[in-house]
Order: C-alpha cells, then sequence, then structure tokens
C-alpha cells in the first residue's frame, strides 16, 4: 500500500497471535489446507485490515486463493523433504529439524511434488479452486536453500560447511531443486510465487521470486560465496525477476555477493547500514524493514523517528520501501498508522 500523498509503499505484516487474539483466527492445519477456511481467512483479513487502518478495500469478496498474503513463514518445501511440521492455533506453522545423518542425506532426492504432501493437497485444492472460480491466486512461501537445509540437516550444516563439501553440494542441490520445481508450478498456475514471502513486491513487479536467505546472517560472507552463492545465482536466473530475503541485520556485508544474483529487490533487514545497502545495490528497490518488537514497546513517535531515519538513511525517494513484519499481539495501531504517516511525510 503506498501512502497518499507520497510515492513510498508500505506494508505491514501481523504475527499469528495478532491475528487470534484479535479476530479469532486459528493458525491450526486448516487454516492453510482447507480451501474454504482459507478463503473465509482472507475475508476476514483483508476486512479488518481495511476497517482497523485502511489497508486495501472495503467489503472484500471471496477469492480462489491458495496460499494467505497476509502472514509470514512457510512449511511447504521442508514438509516436501519429509520435515515433520507442527501447527498451532497461535503460531506460524512450524518445521521441526530432523537432525539427518550424513548418510541419509545423501539418500535425499527431489520429490514428485505432484504426488507429496502437501503440495498433492494443494494442487488438488488450485484445481477445484479454477474449476469453481475460472482462476487461482496467491501462493506459498518458499522459503530458501539455506533456511530449509538447516531444516533437515540441523546444526552440523555449520561444520558441514567447512569440512563437507560433496554432502553440502548434493543437500543444497536437492532443495535448490525442489524450490524450483515448486515456484515454477505455483507460478504457472497464479502468475505469482513470492508474495507469500514478502507482500512488498506488489508494490514494485508481483512477479518477483523472493528467495528467503533468513539463516545466512549466520555464516560469513566468503562461505556465502563459496557455498551458497551458486545456487541463489541459479535460482535468481531460472525465476527471473528475482530478490533477496535477508532480515539480518548484517545486509551491508553480503550486499556485493547478492548483487552478482542480479536481483531487483531486496529485504533490508533492520539493524543493517542502510546507506551501504543503497550504494551497493544502487538500481534495485529497498524494502526498508522495522524492528517490530520496537513497534511492540515503543511510541508513535519514536516509530516515526526510526521509519524517517531508515528512509533518510537510504538516500531515495524511488526504489524505496518500509515495512514492518510479524507484529505481536499489543502492538498499538498508532504505531502502525505511523508507519504511513512517515512515508507521507519523508523529504530529504
Amino acid at each position: 500500500m503506498t501512502a497518499h500523498g507520497s510515492g513510498i509503499p508500505v506494508e505491514v505484516i501481523f504475527n499469528p497471535n495478532w491475528w487470534f487474539h484479535n479476530y479469532g483466527i486459528s493458525f491450526d492445519e486448516p487454516f492453510y489446507l482447507n480451501r474454504r477456511q482459507r478463503i473465509a481467512n482472507d475475508v476476514t483479513m483483508r476486512r479488518a485490515l481495511y476497517e482497523r487502518f485502511g489497508i486495501g478495500r472495503p467489503d472484500p469478496q471471496p477469492r480462489p486463493v491458495i496460499g494467505s498474503r497476509y502472514i509470514a513463514g512457510g512449511f511447504v518445501l521442508p514438509a516436501l523433504l519429509g520435515v515433520e511440521i507442527r501447527f498451532s492455533q497461535q503460531e506460524a506453522a512450524w518445521p521441526v529439524p530432523m537432525n539427518l545423518t550424513r548418510e541419509k542425506i545423501l539418500a535425499l532426492r527431489v520429490p514428485d511434488i505432484r504426488t507429496t504432501w502437501p503440495m498433492s493437497r494443494l494442487i488438488a485444492d488450485m484445481d477445484a479452486l479454477e474449476k469453481e472460480f475460472g482462476y487461482v491466486i496467491g501462493d506459498l512461501n518458499t522459503a530458501g536453500v539455506l533456511n530449509t537445509a538447516l531444516e533437515l540437516r540441523g546444526q552440523q550444516l555449520f561444520m558441514d560447511l567447512l569440512e563437507d563439501e560433496e554432502l553440502v553440494r548434493h543437500l543444497f542441490a536437492v532443495v535448490a531443486e525442489t524450490q524450483l520445481a515448486v515456484a515454477e508450478y505455483v507460478r504457472g498456475r497464479t502468475g505469482t510465487s513470492s508474495v507469500a514471502v514478502n507482500r512488498s513486491i506488489v508494490n514494485v513487479d508481483p512477479h518477483i521470486h523472493v528467495e528467503g536467505n533468513c539463516s545466512g546472517q549466520m555464516i560469513s560472507p566468503a562461505v556465502y560465496r563459496k557455498s551458497l552463492l551458486p545456487w541463489h545465482s541459479y535460482l535468481a536466473q531460472r525465476l527471473a525477476p528475482s530478490g533477496m530475503h535477508h532480515c539480518g541485520d548484517n545486509l551491508h556485508i553480503f550486499a556485493s555477493a547478492y548483487a552478482e544474483t542480479q536481483a531487483v529487490f531486496y529485504d533490508v533487514g533492520w539493524g543493517s547500514d542502510v546507506a551501504q545497502c543503497s550504494t551497493a545495490l544502487p538500481n534495485a528497490f529497498l524494502n526498508l524493514r522495522l524492528n517490530p518488537v520496537r513497534l511492540l514497546q515503543g511510541t508513535a513517535q519514536q516509530t516515526r523517528d526510526d521509519a524517517l531515519a531508515l528512509l533518510r538513511a537510504a538516500g531515495r525517494h524511488s526504489q524505496v520501501g518500509l515495512c514492518c513484519i510479524n507484529m505481536d499481539y499489543g502492538t498499538p495501531d498508532e504505531n502502525v498508522r505511523a508507519i504511513f504517516a512517515a512515508a507521507r511525510d519523508f523529504h530529504l
């Protein structure tokens, strides 16, 4: 959503506990895998965002959505590769790390997504929705190579990155090819693949595929270049236009490596040196992320000051936006509105 009178877009995403306590939406398995429940929740969420913050349009109607566009987090990729998924009323779906042995990692193969849960269930939903509505919208969070690899191998992967090139190469290949299969399939059905990774791409190009690299901050740029960048470049080429999600506080030390993927969109994690990122990535859209804890605990004025500081550090009026992801129950509404006010009032 673009603030009135400003070219700077703002997107806000609330934690499941916010939706559960404010609107009674439960995030157990039917939220994701029951198409009637998914459509009903989508209407409730869109109506709530309009009535509470003026986001979107009044009187939302049911639409054939395959994946929610109003929460963060995903489980489809790890689930396809055998990871157990725990569902909860007021939490995002949680993949339980498997801590697979070396032998089991090397035995992993890319699954047939059409016959493997949960894609088999979701594809059946797409077929039914397309028959009923004539089309399907939405997409599924495809996570990222490192994120999913950690859910399969566990913390031993950090040692593998230094000591077991064969395992890392095989594991990353299986995850990347599975991710590619899901993204290509979903994009072919709905036209998008990553609105569920970050809604901010709708303000740039909804066709962008965003690679989730939450765990990237846990390795060094040198290790990243050697082991992970080749796969990110591969996916970026196959799924262009591409983007990178980096919610860590150190995007600036990865920016030059990320630039080699030729991504056109970057999530800039709170705490990153925004000025350095803006210089290193001059032609890409920078999605500046506010800190949801500060929004929960601070004041509207502090939120406004944070947002303006990010925009001034970026030094741009275009190719830049603001977002705050996973705001908790109890976050003051006036703090959320302060983000939109900052975008509207910003000037260099």
